[in-house]
């Protein structure tokens, strides 16, 4: 079985994450936790690069989209489809769909474009749930701690597209895609993450 978690930044992923994988654990799964970008060296080096805020170094929304689709391929090869041919459950902050949100919808590149282009980089291993954590901009923004990245420091109008674009693409594919109000208490957002992951395990017998 294959999770994922999205949304704006400040809206919980991780600790929504951390408690997730542990309720699948005490259910008795073998939990392999990783993120995109990320969690291989290939992976951790693109993610680096990508969120530096580097003056010098200018990257457009097309050099963005293939920078995070290698990392998501190498991701795939060397973590996620391992851990799924073994029977294991993972559980990625973030995937496919962030990369359709931030390059795609904020970003001013085809929506569809990326779904098929990320066809090809996860070779259809994709989430069979992905929670996208919500919440207002300037909620989202207020937790945040710490320096900002160079994502985080786009503006206020371009946080707004993301949000607009995880919504919109639940409403597209309501299925897959399960928006969770994260403006509640920690422990009712993840009793709704729960919920959520109860309804596809008892029906897949998970």
């Amino acid at each position: 079985m294959f999770f994922a978690f999205d949304g704006l930044d400040g809206t919980g992923k991780s600790t929504q994450l951390e408690r997730f994988a542990q309720w699948l654990r005490d259910r008795g799964h073998d939990v392999v936790p990783c993120r995109d970008p990320g969690s291989t060296p290939l992976g951790e080096r693109i993610r680096s690069l990508l969120l530096t805020d580097d003056p010098e170094m200018r990257i457009d929304a097309t050099s963005e989209m293939f920078l995070y689709m290698a990392a998501r391929a190498q991701l795939v090869d060397d973590v996620i489809a391992p851990a799924l041919d073994a029977g294991r459950t993972v559980v990625s902050d973030r995937f496919l769909l962030a990369n359709v949100v931030y390059q795609g919808y904020a970003g001013g590149l085809d929506a569809d474009a990326l779904w098929r282009v990320g066809a090809v980089a996860t070779r259809g291993r994709m989430p069979h749930l992905t929670f996208v954590l919500d919440l207002p901009v300037a909620e989202a923004d207020r937790r945040i701690a710490g320096d900002p990245d160079r994502m985080e420091r786009r503006s206020v109008e371009y946080r707004q597209r993301l949000r607009n674009g995880f919504l919109r693409e639940a409403r597209r594919c309501p299925d897959t895609i399960v928006v969770i109000d994260a403006a509640r208490p920690v422990e009712v957002v993840h009793a709704a993450v729960v919920d959520a992951a109860l309804q596809l395990l008892d029906a897949t017998g998970g």
